[in-house]
């Protein structure tokens, strides 16, 4: 499929239309339940975004990157991996990480300032939360390299946005799995805007994900709204990567409905009609479209969902809340094996200015 949606033709995979019609001869392996319970798991995802943001604005959350109108980009590409495969997430991942296995109490943990939040259980396999930007690409080129020579049966995939593209890691990394021939998917949420800068000022390239060709791989643009799209794609990409086909590049074309993060003000780079026009793309809406056709959806099914969306989502704040703080010590510890001089001498001081402060 994906060499027969030319990124250079401008040509992008669509399978469920906005308006809930579904392209039968495209559709991927998935059962009507499945995308059901996907929808659910969306619906999840949604307002675990919400209350982040709420918790935030209540100063119990810090900083906060929201995944609104994103959530079918990440479900569908999440649900097409396989346990043992390694995700590599920037910060807007939230969807990602919860399907992988991240639990939800860890990435409140991680929000609210606790690096005890980037742990994760024991066969999970999820590196940990890249904020600079476009430079873990490059470390899962390098750990599918690494599956390659030990013969591992596995790919990575690295998450990260259209601005990233524009920076020089990002590029390298492509260079070294083509050139290395690696396991490796480059998924881009193409959400329009790197922070303030849309995504005309990106790259004058037609499409984002053409970039692939340069460094002799296929790249695909998939409609980032459409679940169905974004998973056969994906699928497809990990089919090639683990018969040692190699790289492939994702751009899933999709819009975030809010902020690049919660310091942010978008008024200040983006006109309210621009949104609105967006929100009619919701992948939520297409899918309650042609779920509700199939009689799995309706607006009794949508409260009991999101109801029990709710208990779980109470829970795993409440966990998060009742973890203790961390002792201050602990910000200089744990990079050097032997901390050193410098460090140690800050870390005296800081320890008794507390000490004086409480005194």
């Amino acid at each position: 499929m994906i060499e027969k949606f030319d990124p250079l033709k401008g040509e992008m995979l669509r399978i469920l239309h906005p308006d809930g019609r579904l392209d039968e001869s495209l559709r991927p392996d998935l059962s009507d339940q499945t995308i059901q319970s996907l929808y659910r798991q969306m619906v999840l995802i949604r307002l675990a975004d919400q209350k982040a943001l709420a918790l935030q604005r209540q100063g119990r959350l810090g900083t906060y990157a929201p995944v609104i109108g994103q959530e079918a980009a990440q479900a569908g590409s999440a649900h097409a991996l396989q346990k043992a495969d390694w995700i590599f997430p920037s910060f807007r991942e939230t969807g990602v990480l919860y399907l992988h296995g991240v639990p939800l109490r860890n990435i409140y943990l991680y929000w609210m300032g606790f690096e005890m939040g980037q742990k994760v259980p024991s066969g999970v396999n999820v590196f940990p939360i890249a904020v600079p930007v476009g430079t873990h690409p490059l470390h899962a080129v390098g750990a599918a390299y690494a599956a390659k020579q030990q013969k591992e049966k596995i790919c990575t995939i690295a998450y990260f946005g259209d601005g990233a593209t524009s920076e020089g890691d990002f590029h390298e990394a492509m260079n070294f799995a083509g050139v290395l021939n690696t396991p490796t998917i480059f998924f881009c949420q193409n959400n329009q805007y790197a922070i303030s800068v849309p995504r005309k000022k990106q790259t004058a390239s037609k499409t984002i994900a053409q970039k692939a060709i340069a460094y002799g791989f296929p790249g695909i643009q998939v409609d980032g709204n459409d679940l169905l799209a974004v998973y056969a794609a994906t699928r497809e990409a990990r089919e090639r990567a683990v018969s040692g086909s190699g790289p492939t590049f994702i751009e899933a074309v999709t819009y975030r409905f809010g902020p690049h993060t919660t310091a942010d003000d978008p008024t200040k780079y983006r006109e309210d009609a621009e949104v609105e026009e967006w929100k009619k793309l919701d992948p939520m809406l297409r899918l309650q479209t042609y779920l509700g056709g199939k009689a799995l959806w309706n607006e009794g099914l949508e409260a009991k969902w999101k109801m029990e969306a709710g208990k779980t989502l109470n829970q795993a704040i409440q966990e998060a809340e009742a973890v203790a703080l961390p002792d201050p010590e602990e910000m200089f510890l744990y990079t050097f094996a032997d901390l050193p001089p410098s460090l140690k001498e800050q870390m005296e001081d800081y320890l008794n200015f507390l000490k004086e402060k409480e005194g």
